[in-house]
Protein backbone atom coordinates (compact mmCIF):
# COMPACT_ATOMS: atom_id res chain seq x y z
CA UNK A 1 0.00 0.00 0.00
CA UNK A 2 3.07 2.39 0.94
CA UNK A 3 4.43 2.00 -2.61
CA UNK A 4 1.10 2.89 -4.16
CA UNK A 5 0.85 5.91 -2.36
CA UNK A 6 4.48 6.52 -2.67
CA UNK A 7 3.44 5.94 -6.94
CA UNK A 8 0.82 8.43 -7.00
CA UNK A 9 2.41 11.14 -5.42
CA UNK A 10 5.08 10.70 -7.52
CA UNK A 11 2.41 11.03 -10.33
CA UNK A 12 0.77 13.95 -9.21
CA UNK A 13 4.22 15.29 -9.01
CA UNK A 14 4.84 14.86 -12.49
CA UNK A 15 1.68 16.15 -13.46
CA UNK A 16 1.91 19.27 -11.50
CA UNK A 17 5.43 20.01 -12.91
CA UNK A 18 4.44 19.41 -16.37
CA UNK A 19 1.65 21.51 -15.99
CA UNK A 20 3.34 24.03 -14.53
CA UNK A 21 5.88 23.93 -17.38
CA UNK A 22 2.72 24.27 -19.65
CA UNK A 23 1.70 27.29 -18.04
CA UNK A 24 2.78 30.54 -20.21
CA UNK A 25 4.57 33.07 -17.37
CA UNK A 26 5.92 36.50 -18.25
CA UNK A 27 9.59 37.83 -17.05
CA UNK A 28 10.37 40.46 -15.36
CA UNK A 29 12.76 42.94 -16.67
CA UNK A 30 14.79 45.59 -16.07
CA UNK A 31 17.65 48.02 -17.43
CA UNK A 32 17.09 49.81 -20.74
CA UNK A 33 13.57 48.22 -21.96
CA UNK A 34 11.74 51.10 -22.01
CA UNK A 35 10.25 52.74 -25.56
CA UNK A 36 11.09 49.84 -26.95
CA UNK A 37 8.24 49.32 -29.98
CA UNK A 38 7.99 46.76 -32.78
CA UNK A 39 10.99 43.99 -31.18
CA UNK A 40 12.54 41.71 -32.87
CA UNK A 41 15.05 39.31 -31.36
CA UNK A 42 18.20 37.34 -32.34
CA UNK A 43 20.65 35.32 -30.22
CA UNK A 44 24.30 34.68 -31.19
CA UNK A 45 26.72 33.52 -28.72
CA UNK A 46 25.39 34.21 -24.99
CA UNK A 47 23.96 37.35 -26.28
CA UNK A 48 20.03 38.00 -27.25
CA UNK A 49 19.54 41.21 -29.28
CA UNK A 50 16.59 43.33 -29.73
CA UNK A 51 15.84 45.32 -32.51
CA UNK A 52 13.17 47.82 -32.58
CA UNK A 53 11.80 50.66 -34.56
CA UNK A 54 13.10 54.50 -34.08
CA UNK A 55 11.65 56.58 -31.39
CA UNK A 56 14.79 58.80 -30.61
CA UNK A 57 15.94 59.82 -34.37
CA UNK A 58 18.70 62.08 -33.34
CA UNK A 59 20.38 59.43 -31.66
CA UNK A 60 20.32 56.85 -34.59
CA UNK A 61 17.81 54.44 -36.72
CA UNK A 62 17.00 50.91 -35.46
CA UNK A 63 18.16 50.44 -31.71
CA UNK A 64 19.72 47.76 -30.54
CA UNK A 65 19.24 46.51 -26.82
CA UNK A 66 21.03 43.30 -25.43
CA UNK A 67 21.11 40.78 -22.57
CA UNK A 68 22.67 37.82 -21.23
CA UNK A 69 19.81 36.82 -19.39
CA UNK A 70 16.44 37.79 -21.44
CA UNK A 71 15.88 40.07 -18.20
CA UNK A 72 18.25 42.41 -17.80
CA UNK A 73 18.77 44.55 -21.09
CA UNK A 74 21.10 47.93 -21.98
CA UNK A 75 21.25 49.81 -25.15
CA UNK A 76 24.45 48.85 -27.06
CA UNK A 77 23.92 50.74 -30.56
CA UNK A 78 22.06 51.48 -33.68
CA UNK A 79 21.82 49.95 -37.13
CA UNK A 80 22.36 53.08 -38.55
CA UNK A 81 23.58 56.96 -37.90
CA UNK A 82 20.63 58.14 -40.14
CA UNK A 83 18.35 57.22 -42.60
CA UNK A 84 20.63 56.07 -45.83
CA UNK A 85 20.44 58.89 -48.28
CA UNK A 86 18.39 56.91 -50.78
CA UNK A 87 15.42 56.81 -48.56
CA UNK A 88 15.48 60.51 -48.18
CA UNK A 89 15.77 61.52 -51.27
CA UNK A 90 12.22 58.89 -52.69
CA UNK A 91 10.35 59.67 -49.11
CA UNK A 92 11.71 62.71 -47.74
CA UNK A 93 8.57 62.71 -45.56
CA UNK A 94 10.19 59.51 -43.19
CA UNK A 95 11.23 60.46 -40.53
CA UNK A 96 12.79 57.18 -38.58
CA UNK A 97 13.06 53.79 -39.67
CA UNK A 98 10.21 50.93 -38.33
CA UNK A 99 9.78 48.00 -37.25
CA UNK A 100 12.60 45.81 -38.17
CA UNK A 101 12.84 42.04 -38.48
CA UNK A 102 15.86 39.99 -37.91
CA UNK A 103 16.97 36.69 -39.14
CA UNK A 104 19.87 34.61 -40.86
CA UNK A 105 20.08 32.46 -44.03
CA UNK A 106 22.81 32.32 -46.53
CA UNK A 107 25.17 32.71 -44.31
CA UNK A 108 24.59 36.43 -42.68
CA UNK A 109 21.91 37.51 -40.58
CA UNK A 110 18.98 39.61 -42.42
CA UNK A 111 17.20 43.03 -41.02
CA UNK A 112 14.64 43.66 -42.81
CA UNK A 113 12.80 47.01 -42.16
CA UNK A 114 10.39 49.77 -43.53
CA UNK A 115 10.12 53.37 -44.03
CA UNK A 116 6.90 55.64 -44.46
CA UNK A 117 5.07 58.19 -43.28
CA UNK A 118 2.31 57.47 -40.67
CA UNK A 119 -1.35 56.80 -41.90
CA UNK A 120 0.05 56.33 -45.95
CA UNK A 121 0.78 53.07 -48.03
CA UNK A 122 3.70 54.79 -50.32
CA UNK A 123 5.90 53.38 -48.32
CA UNK A 124 9.06 50.57 -48.49
CA UNK A 125 10.66 47.79 -47.40
CA UNK A 126 14.64 47.72 -47.39
CA UNK A 127 17.49 45.02 -46.23
CA UNK A 128 20.40 45.58 -44.28
CA UNK A 129 22.99 42.45 -43.93
CA UNK A 130 25.60 41.62 -41.07
CA UNK A 131 27.89 38.99 -40.67
CA UNK A 132 27.68 38.74 -36.85
CA UNK A 133 25.40 40.91 -34.26
CA UNK A 134 28.45 41.02 -32.08
CA UNK A 135 29.45 44.96 -31.68
CA UNK A 136 33.41 44.05 -30.64
CA UNK A 137 33.87 41.61 -33.64
CA UNK A 138 35.66 42.83 -36.28
CA UNK A 139 33.38 41.80 -38.78
CA UNK A 140 30.66 43.77 -37.36
CA UNK A 141 29.31 45.69 -40.27
CA UNK A 142 25.63 46.60 -41.76
CA UNK A 143 25.78 46.83 -45.11
CA UNK A 144 23.00 48.58 -47.06
CA UNK A 145 21.24 46.41 -49.40
CA UNK A 146 18.67 48.65 -50.43
CA UNK A 147 15.21 48.57 -51.46
CA UNK A 148 13.30 44.85 -51.39
CA UNK A 149 10.02 46.17 -52.55
CA UNK A 150 7.70 48.80 -52.31
CA UNK A 151 3.97 49.98 -52.32
CA UNK A 152 1.94 53.14 -53.43
CA UNK A 153 -1.32 54.93 -53.27
CA UNK A 154 -2.23 52.97 -56.33
CA UNK A 155 -1.48 49.72 -54.61
CA UNK A 156 -3.88 47.87 -51.98
CA UNK A 157 -1.39 47.03 -49.71
CA UNK A 158 0.80 48.39 -47.28
CA UNK A 159 4.52 47.59 -47.59
CA UNK A 160 5.54 47.69 -44.23
CA UNK A 161 5.96 45.15 -41.07
CA UNK A 162 8.42 42.84 -42.71
CA UNK A 163 8.98 39.80 -41.46
CA UNK A 164 10.84 36.36 -42.85
CA UNK A 165 10.09 33.16 -42.55
CA UNK A 166 11.91 29.77 -43.42
CA UNK A 167 9.78 27.31 -45.06
CA UNK A 168 10.25 23.53 -44.45
CA UNK A 169 12.77 23.51 -47.13
CA UNK A 170 14.58 26.13 -46.17
CA UNK A 171 13.36 29.06 -48.66
CA UNK A 172 12.85 32.06 -47.34
CA UNK A 173 9.83 34.12 -47.55
CA UNK A 174 8.76 37.36 -46.67
CA UNK A 175 5.16 38.73 -44.98
CA UNK A 176 4.12 42.01 -44.52
CA UNK A 177 1.22 44.15 -44.50
CA UNK A 178 -0.99 47.26 -42.48
CA UNK A 179 -4.66 47.69 -42.77
CA UNK A 180 -5.78 48.13 -46.35
CA UNK A 181 -5.98 44.56 -47.87
CA UNK A 182 -4.06 42.94 -45.64
CA UNK A 183 -1.14 40.63 -44.75
CA UNK A 184 0.72 39.61 -48.01
CA UNK A 185 3.97 37.55 -48.89
CA UNK A 186 6.32 37.30 -51.38
CA UNK A 187 8.83 34.18 -52.24
CA UNK A 188 12.76 35.47 -51.65
CA UNK A 189 15.79 34.56 -53.63
CA UNK A 190 17.69 33.34 -50.33
CA UNK A 191 21.37 34.79 -52.47
CA UNK A 192 20.02 38.15 -52.62
CA UNK A 193 17.52 38.32 -50.15
CA UNK A 194 15.51 40.46 -52.70
CA UNK A 195 12.13 39.37 -54.50
CA UNK A 196 12.70 35.92 -56.33
CA UNK A 197 12.19 36.37 -59.80
CA UNK A 198 10.88 32.21 -60.29
CA UNK A 199 8.04 33.31 -58.39
CA UNK A 200 6.70 36.72 -58.48
CA UNK A 201 3.12 36.19 -57.07
CA UNK A 202 1.77 38.30 -54.26
CA UNK A 203 0.58 35.66 -51.80
CA UNK A 204 -2.66 37.13 -49.30
CA UNK A 205 -2.64 35.80 -46.18
CA UNK A 206 -5.12 37.87 -43.91
CA UNK A 207 -7.72 40.78 -43.80
CA UNK A 208 -10.06 41.87 -41.75
CA UNK A 209 -13.53 41.56 -43.60
CA UNK A 210 -16.38 43.47 -43.13
CA UNK A 211 -18.85 42.66 -46.02
CA UNK A 212 -21.31 45.77 -45.51
CA UNK A 213 -18.26 48.27 -45.22
CA UNK A 214 -16.66 49.89 -48.46
CA UNK A 215 -14.24 48.29 -50.78
CA UNK A 216 -10.56 48.12 -48.70
CA UNK A 217 -9.09 49.28 -51.76
CA UNK A 218 -10.39 52.89 -51.59
CA UNK A 219 -7.71 55.88 -51.51
CA UNK A 220 -6.23 56.76 -47.88
CA UNK A 221 -6.15 54.83 -44.56
CA UNK A 222 -8.66 52.38 -44.25
CA UNK A 223 -11.23 52.69 -41.14
CA UNK A 224 -10.09 51.30 -38.15
CA UNK A 225 -12.07 48.04 -38.58
CA UNK A 226 -9.38 47.35 -41.13
CA UNK A 227 -6.45 47.13 -38.62
CA UNK A 228 -4.47 44.33 -39.27
CA UNK A 229 -0.45 44.25 -39.10
CA UNK A 230 2.71 43.24 -37.52
CA UNK A 231 2.84 39.61 -39.26
CA UNK A 232 4.93 36.87 -37.79
CA UNK A 233 5.08 33.28 -39.39
CA UNK A 234 6.59 30.74 -37.68
CA UNK A 235 6.86 26.90 -38.20
CA UNK A 236 6.15 24.65 -34.93
CA UNK A 237 5.78 20.72 -35.24
CA UNK A 238 3.31 20.60 -38.46
CA UNK A 239 2.18 23.68 -39.09
CA UNK A 240 2.99 27.64 -39.71
CA UNK A 241 1.88 29.63 -37.83
CA UNK A 242 0.62 33.72 -38.54
CA UNK A 243 0.77 36.24 -35.39
CA UNK A 244 -0.49 39.17 -36.36
CA UNK A 245 -1.44 42.25 -33.89
CA UNK A 246 -5.39 43.37 -34.45
CA UNK A 247 -6.81 46.89 -34.16
CA UNK A 248 -4.59 49.91 -33.04
CA UNK A 249 -1.13 50.79 -31.92
CA UNK A 250 0.53 54.20 -31.07
CA UNK A 251 -2.11 55.78 -29.25
CA UNK A 252 -0.38 55.72 -25.33
CA UNK A 253 -3.50 54.31 -22.51
CA UNK A 254 -5.93 54.25 -25.87
CA UNK A 255 -3.96 51.81 -27.48
CA UNK A 256 -5.87 48.57 -28.52
CA UNK A 257 -3.70 46.57 -30.01
CA UNK A 258 -4.27 42.54 -29.45
CA UNK A 259 -2.44 39.69 -30.71
CA UNK A 260 -3.84 36.92 -32.90
CA UNK A 261 -3.00 33.91 -34.61
CA UNK A 262 -4.13 31.40 -37.48
CA UNK A 263 -2.27 28.35 -38.69
CA UNK A 264 -1.63 26.63 -41.55
CA UNK A 265 -0.22 23.13 -43.14
CA UNK A 266 1.32 25.37 -45.53
CA UNK A 267 3.26 28.51 -46.00
CA UNK A 268 1.10 29.93 -47.88
CA UNK A 269 -1.88 29.83 -46.43
CA UNK A 270 -4.58 29.60 -45.90
CA UNK A 271 -4.10 30.49 -42.09
CA UNK A 272 -7.29 28.96 -40.09
CA UNK A 273 -8.39 29.97 -36.25
CA UNK A 274 -8.96 27.59 -33.95
CA UNK A 275 -12.56 27.80 -34.62
CA UNK A 276 -11.79 26.74 -38.95
CA UNK A 277 -12.44 30.57 -39.92
CA UNK A 278 -10.19 31.53 -42.47
CA UNK A 279 -8.20 34.66 -41.47
CA UNK A 280 -8.61 35.89 -45.32
CA UNK A 281 -12.17 35.99 -43.92
CA UNK A 282 -11.46 37.57 -40.77
CA UNK A 283 -10.84 34.79 -38.80
CA UNK A 284 -8.61 34.54 -35.85
CA UNK A 285 -7.61 33.31 -32.70
CA UNK A 286 -6.79 35.90 -29.72
CA UNK A 287 -3.44 35.72 -27.68
CA UNK A 288 -3.20 38.49 -25.85
CA UNK A 289 -4.96 41.10 -24.79
CA UNK A 290 -5.03 44.18 -22.64
CA UNK A 291 -5.23 43.46 -18.74
CA UNK A 292 -4.98 46.63 -15.95
CA UNK A 293 -1.26 47.02 -15.86
CA UNK A 294 -0.72 47.00 -19.26
CA UNK A 295 -2.67 47.73 -22.67
CA UNK A 296 -2.16 47.13 -26.46
CA UNK A 297 0.27 44.27 -26.37
CA UNK A 298 1.44 43.71 -30.40
CA UNK A 299 4.36 43.85 -33.06
CA UNK A 300 5.35 40.65 -32.27
CA UNK A 301 8.38 38.43 -32.68
CA UNK A 302 9.38 34.61 -31.75
CA UNK A 303 11.89 33.17 -30.28
CA UNK A 304 12.46 29.70 -30.94
CA UNK A 305 14.68 28.15 -28.06
CA UNK A 306 16.28 24.92 -27.59
CA UNK A 307 15.24 24.90 -24.18
CA UNK A 308 10.97 26.56 -24.84
CA UNK A 309 9.87 29.34 -27.04
CA UNK A 310 9.12 32.77 -26.17
CA UNK A 311 7.00 35.91 -27.25
CA UNK A 312 8.49 39.55 -27.57
CA UNK A 313 6.38 42.29 -27.95
CA UNK A 314 5.76 45.62 -26.93
CA UNK A 315 2.42 46.97 -24.59
CA UNK A 316 1.74 50.49 -23.43
CA UNK A 317 1.86 51.22 -19.97
CA UNK A 318 -2.01 52.11 -18.60
CA UNK A 319 -0.97 54.80 -16.24
CA UNK A 320 1.72 56.46 -18.55
CA UNK A 321 0.62 55.20 -22.20
CA UNK A 322 4.75 54.93 -22.81
CA UNK A 323 5.49 51.75 -24.48
CA UNK A 324 8.10 48.95 -23.26
CA UNK A 325 9.51 45.73 -23.78
CA UNK A 326 7.37 42.36 -23.01
CA UNK A 327 8.64 39.03 -23.08
CA UNK A 328 6.73 35.83 -21.85
CA UNK A 329 7.08 32.20 -22.51
CA UNK A 330 5.42 30.78 -25.41
CA UNK A 331 3.79 27.15 -24.53
CA UNK A 332 2.17 24.87 -27.13
CA UNK A 333 -0.89 22.74 -25.89
CA UNK A 334 -3.18 21.05 -28.31
CA UNK A 335 -1.64 22.37 -31.18
CA UNK A 336 -1.96 26.70 -30.06
CA UNK A 337 0.40 28.94 -28.61
CA UNK A 338 -0.41 30.47 -25.25
CA UNK A 339 1.70 33.75 -24.04
CA UNK A 340 1.32 35.99 -20.68
CA UNK A 341 1.20 39.29 -20.14
CA UNK A 342 3.29 41.26 -16.92
CA UNK A 343 1.20 42.60 -14.23
CA UNK A 344 4.29 44.68 -12.76
CA UNK A 345 6.74 46.93 -14.38
CA UNK A 346 6.91 50.44 -14.63
CA UNK A 347 7.57 53.29 -17.65
CA UNK A 348 8.27 56.32 -16.16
Amino acid sequence: MRQIHLLLAALLLSTAAHLLCQTPHALVLSGDYTFTHDPSIAHEGNTYYVFSTTMRAKEGQLPIRCSHDLHAWKMCGYVFKQIPGWIQKISPETKGLWAPDISYFHGEYHLYYAYSKFGVNSSGIALATNETLDPKSPKYHWQDRGLVLKSTRADNFNAIDPNIVLDAKGQPWLCFGSFWDGIKMRRIDAATGKPSAADPKLYSLARRVRPADPDPAKPGLPADWQAIEAPFIVRHDHYYYLFVSYDLCCRGTRSTYRIMVGRSSNVKGPYLDKNGKPMLQGGATQLLAANSRWVGPGGESILRQPGGDFIVFHAYDAMTGRPALQISTLTWQHGWPHAALGTTGEVR
